[in-house]
C-alpha cells in the first residue's frame, strides 16, 4: 500500500522551486519512513485540468527513492521539454501522480503478433530498445491506448522509430507499477 507521504514529498519539492525559504526535513522524513532510503524508480506525472503538464522519471532504480521523488517532481514540473515551466498560477489546478516502478524484466517473444498476444493492457509498463533508441510507456497509458497495436505503434514513434522496427526484434521489457495520486490542493506539505 502506497503512503501519502509519496505525494507529500512530490508537492514539498515543487513548493521548494517557489518559495526559497520552505524547506522540508528529509531526515526526519527517512527516520519515520525508512523505505525511503532504498533504491526506487519512481516517475512523477502532473496534470493540469486533466491534461498532461508533464512527466518525467526513472526506469531503474538507481538512487534512494526520497530523491528519486525529489528529483522527477522538480523535473515534471519544470524540466519537461514538451511544456514550459509551471506558474504559480496553475497551482490549483494541478493533480499530482507518483508511480513506483518494479524491476523491468525481458519479455520474450518470437514476432509481433506473439508480442501483442504476451503485453498485458493495463498492467504492463513497457519499454522498447533497440540500439541506441528507447522509449517507455508506463501502464497508465492504457487508457489513451487501449489496443495492444496502437499502443506499441506509439510506443516505437516515442522511441524515435517507426513500427517496422518490431521486425528486427527490439528489446521489450514489462514493468508494473503502484501509483497514488491526489489534487494539488488537498496534498499536505511536509
Amino acid at each position: 500500500m502506497l503512503d501519502t507521504v509519496l505525494l507529500k514529498i512530490a508537492k514539498s519539492a515543487i513548493i521548494e522551486n517557489f518559495n526559497k525559504d520552505y524547506r522540508f526535513d528529509r531526515q526526519k522524513l527517512l527516520k519515520e519512513y525508512p523505505y525511503l532510503q532504498k533504491n526506487g524508480a519512481s516517475f512523477v506525472t502532473i496534470h493540469k485540468d486533466n491534461q498532461l503538464r508533464g512527466c518525467i522519471g526513472s526506469i531503474i532504480a538507481h538512487r534512494a527513492l526520497i530523491e528519486d521523488i525529489i528529483n522527477n517532481a522538480y523535473a515534471a514540473s519544470f524540466e519537461d521539454p514538451r511544456f514550459t515551466p509551471l506558474d504559480t498560477s496553475e497551482l490549483k489546478h494541478l493533480n499530482i501522480e507518483v508511480s513506483l516502478l518494479s524491476q523491468p524484466e525481458i519479455l520474450e517473444y518470437n514476432d509481433f503478433d506473439d508480442l501483442v498476444k504476451k503485453v498485458r493492457p493495463y498492467k504492463d509498463g513497457l519499454i522498447l530498445k533497440h540500439g541506441a533508441y528507447q522509449g517507455t510507456f508506463l501502464p497508465q497509458v492504457w487508457e489513451q491506448l487501449p489496443n495492444a497495436n496502437d499502443f506499441l505503434h506509439h510506443l516505437s514513434l516515442k522511441a524515435g522509430l517507426d513500427s517496422s522496427v518490431y521486425s528486427n526484434k527490439p528489446t521489450i521489457y514489462r514493468y508494473e507499477v503502484n501509483s497514488i495520486q491526489g489534487d494539488y490542493d488537498e496534498i499536505l506539505p511536509l
